[in-house]
């Protein structure tokens, strides 16, 4: 048993690893100095005044369950060869797609202990499954297979990626999740999903040409949808947090009434106001003033970084983020075939795709579009989810011989 362990630890990338635990051991104490701030965190009687409960505590300690398990399922699956995973593509695929398609059409229906098509939020958002007390979005696992399918895909084209027959079929395969997460009304996920897809295209050589032509195209059809199709397409919330950012003062009069406009733009007016009362060195973790932020345990936590620990904490939280995410494209850079650096690529764009956005979210740089910080944002199932990617990455790493230089 000793001797496995130790040529198991031999073999993996101990960086890696210690870069995640650190990241989930952090995550988990900025969660539960959240809930202490949240009138001490613990669940009260409002007539005797009793303790009923742990209350907001609840969330740090799923955390920290979710990781552990998340861990032991990480090393697991290190174990296993990624080329067979890929090989039972189909039986992945039709599990994870199997789970996320009655959510298009099934809103909040309840089935006993279960939910299916669960609103997670106020938004018109009904990706989830609800069971008991615990949420699970599918997409999320959907996510993983699609990395694995995509890599496939990628590998089996190989050089011929820049034909335009072949451009198509990958392009198909890579809208066919976006468009059906789209209708499922997240719109942030489908966005990750986009920008994992760009990102495997970019490692696998896809043409300059094609890359400036999407780029150009993007960026024409943002111009014209401001310019000539704001009233048609723009009386919802996703439209009006997009020009929130822009406008937040509301100049311009977007926002049809002062309610509309103060609801859309609060979130980020609370995020950026903590962010910035941590200054250099923060607050506190378990003291001080702490402005209250909505979602503040989940897609806005970097703002309660910035309250508890200040501009030095967020530096130190995103520079370990942003060395896990180098760490994962350096994998992938070693990898004797194309296809452990596929997807490798996939969960490395995953991961600084969340990453900027979310900070993006809290700076206002980017409009609030419901997605979560990797390791830190509250969230047992994406937790786990994660701990699936870093599997993957450690099972590429373990099953080549391939050196970074030479």
């Amino acid at each position: 048993m000793l001797e496995s362990v130790r040529v198991y630890a031999k073999r993996t990338d101990k960086i890696y690893l210690l870069l995640c635990l650190f990241s989930s051991a952090m995550a988990v104490l900025m969660l539960a100095s959240w809930a202490a701030e949240q009138g001490g965190g613990l669940a009260v009687d409002e007539i005797t005044g009793q303790v009923t409960g742990i209350g907001d505590f609840r969330r740090a300690l799923v955390q920290a369950g979710a990781a552990g398990i998340g861990v032991l399922i990480a090393l697991a699956l290190s174990t296993v060869d990624y080329r067979s995973l890929v090989k039972i593509w189909p039986v992945h695929v039709i599990f994870t797609w199997g789970l996320v398609l009655p959510t298009l059409v099934i809103h909040n229906l309840d089935l006993g202990p279960l939910t299916i098509g669960y609103n997670a939020g106020d938004t018109d958002n009904y990706s989830w499954y609800r069971l008991g007390g615990f949420t699970f979005q599918p997409t999320e696992l959907a996510k993983i297979s699609f990395i694995l399918t995509f890599a496939m895909h990628l590998n089996n084209v190989r050089s011929r990626i820049n034909e335009p027959k072949e451009l198509a079929k990958l392009l198909l395969h890579l809208m066919t999740p976006i468009l059906l997460i789209h209708i499922q009304g997240d719109d942030g996920t489908a966005i990750i999903y986009g920008i994992i897809g760009c990102c495997m295209m970019f490692t696998a050589g896809l043409s300059w040409k094609y890359i400036i032509g999407a780029l150009a195209a993007g960026i024409t059809a943002v111009s014209a949808a401001f310019m000539f199709l704001s009233d048609s397409i723009g009386k919802s919330y996703q439209w009006y947090r997009i020009l929130a950012v822009i406008d937040p003062k509301n100049e311009t009069g977007w926002a049809p009434s002062e309610d509309v406009w103060r609801n859309i733009v609060y979130q980020q007016d609370r995020g950026e106001v903590a962010l910035g009362s941590g200054r250099i060195f923060g607050n506190g973790m378990f003291s001080g003033d702490y402005y209250s932020v909505p979602n503040a345990h989940n897609d806005f936590i970097f703002s309660w970084v910035g309250n508890a620990l200040g501009f030095v904490g967020c530096m130190v939280v995103l520079g370990v983020l942003i060395a896990l995410v180098i760490r994962t494209f350096a994998v992938g850079a070693r990898s004797e075939d194309l296809l452990g650096s596929f997807i490798c690529a996939g969960v490395g764009g995953a991961l600084l795709a969340q990453i900027a956005v979310n900070v993006g979210m809290n700076l206002r740089v980017l409009p609030v579009i419901g997605v979560t910080l990797p390791f830190y944002s509250a969230g047992g199932s994406s937790v786990l989810m994660l701990y699936i990617c870093v599997g993957l990455v450690l099972s590429v790493h373990m099953h080549n011989k391939k050196k970074l230089f030479g």
